[in-house]
């Protein structure tokens, strides 16, 4: 990974408590795991960001590499790695994203 692509995405991470980088947008999802993810963050009712690593090839690798997690989406929450669709579906059901949420929200 370049120093610029590792600082685009830092950049990203840093600038927005909740983002998920993930195919397609928050309005129009374009996988399956993708919209799960919106799912789960949509009946929080909290502020999300979202990238699309559909529009840009070199953030769709990089974040992986970044994250060392082979799956989109990715979930960043006060800029560390949370997961993937399965472990926020995980999360959500144990009822525990609620409240990981709302602590880094209000930090």
């Amino acid at each position: 990974m370049t120093p610029e692509l590792k600082a685009k995405i830092d950049n990203i991470i840093n600038s927005h408590k909740l983002v998920v980088f993930m195919k397609g947008t928050k309005l129009m999802p374009q996988c399956g795991f993708s919209n799960n993810a919106v799912q789960i963050l949509n009946t929080l009712g909290v502020p999300y960001e979202t990238v699309n690593v559909l529009e840009d090839y070199e953030i769709r690798q990089g974040i992986k590499e970044y994250s060392n997690w082979p799956t989109i989406p990715q979930v960043y929450l006060n800029g560390e790695f949370i997961g993937g669709s399965d472990i926020l579906i995980e999360l959500y059901q144990s009822g525990e994203l609620p409240q990981i949420v709302e602590v880094a929200l209000a930090s």
